[in-house]
């Protein structure tokens, strides 16, 4: 297929660019270049890869980038709740208006398979975490981020055209070209490689993670899928063993890394706490992680001693994750 993927340079886009090549499709990569070009440098390096710098907000280069696509991937937002409440103007225009508009864009080039990003934060604070939230669980979206997914979902819900899919990921980890430090794994394994105190906010609340190249690897899976495995299809990406709280975090990096400091800051109450369940993705598409946690620390661990992220800050965000 020929794939257009939004947020080609992102963190998430910047693997996932990589996977559908190694896969045999051509691929489209639409970024803006808001955090630079470098992620997409080895893309372009690469047979069967054209770069469309434009932004996902301009209808006109929207229509431009779906000429000749099969399929489009779209990744680009605002990610993480810390960078839509900075700006929530922008948040909304990228993450919900935008989308609504390449919906319309897509239906109207007559493009076949559509793969919207979302996230597990729609869960938001479960009452009960001694269950699992599965694909039918009631969301509950308690940021500007997940409310913006949440009302693209909706969007989609009520279209039969494209064939379109909704992943749901867990908290991305992992290695990347545009590396992350505001996401949880990778941010404990920096400060806790730093010499500095971890401080860590709501220890006793949960989130599910995946490694941000099984998330790639699920992209991938559903476009090979048959139509009507995925149509109109919502499905978490992750694994149900891979729910943890941050509590647990700590210590995983511990038995990795050794001793460092780590303060509690103990919250009674936090936005987010929700285990989820992903039998239905497993089920469906035979889809199963590579990675987990400790693989994600350890690999982490190794490009920091490594020393390639001298420049990056360290993330001072409460453990907010995405």
């Amino acid at each position: 297929m020929k794939i257009l993927l939004t947020g080609c340079a992102g963190y998430l886009g910047s693997v996932a660019g990589h996977t559908l090549l190694d896969a045999g499709h051509d691929v489209r990569g639409l970024d803006s270049l808001m955090y630079g070009s470098a992620p997409v440098i080895p893309l372009l390096a690469r047979e069967g890869f054209e770069l469309a710098r434009a932004d996902v907000r301009d209808r006109t280069q929207i229509r431009e980038a779906l000429e000749g696509v099969d399929a489009v991937v779209h990744l680009a937002a605002i990610v993480g709740d810390p960078a839509c409440a900075t700006d929530p103007d922008t948040a909304r225009n990228v993450n919900l208006e935008a989308s609504l508009c390449l919906l319309d864009e897509l239906e109207r080039a007559g493009v076949g398979r559509f793969v919207f990003a979302s996230t597990c934060s729609n869960y938001g604070r479960m009452p009960d975490t001694s269950t699992l939230a599965d694909e039918d669980q009631e969301l509950a979206p308690v940021s500007l981020y997940a409310e913006t997914k949440v009302a693209v979902e909706r969007a989609l819900a009520g279209r039969s055209r494209p064939c379109w899919t909704v992943l749901r990921f867990a908290t991305l980890y992992g290695l990347s070209p545009r590396m992350r430090f505001d996401l949880t794994v990778n941010q404990f394994v920096l400060e806790a490689l730093s010499g500095r105190r971890l401080v860590v906010f709501g220890e006793q609340f949960w989130r599910p993670y995946v490694h941000v190249r099984d998330a790639a690897r699920a992209i991938t899976a559903v476009l090979e899928s048959p139509a009507e495995a995925v149509q109109s299809a919502v499905l978490n990406v992750g694994d149900t063993g891979e729910n943890y709280r941050k509590l647990d975090l700590v210590e995983i990096i511990k038995r990795h890394l050794g001793e460092f400091e780590v303060e509690y800051v103990h919250r009674t109450e936090d936005p987010r706490d929700y285990r989820v369940s992903f039998d239905r993705i497993k089920s469906r598409l035979r889809f199963a992680v590579t990675r987990r946690v400790p693989d994600g620390v350890a690999e982490v661990a190794r490009a920091v001693r490594a020393g390639v992220f001298d420049s990056q800050p360290v993330a001072t965000l409460q453990n907010a994750g995405a």
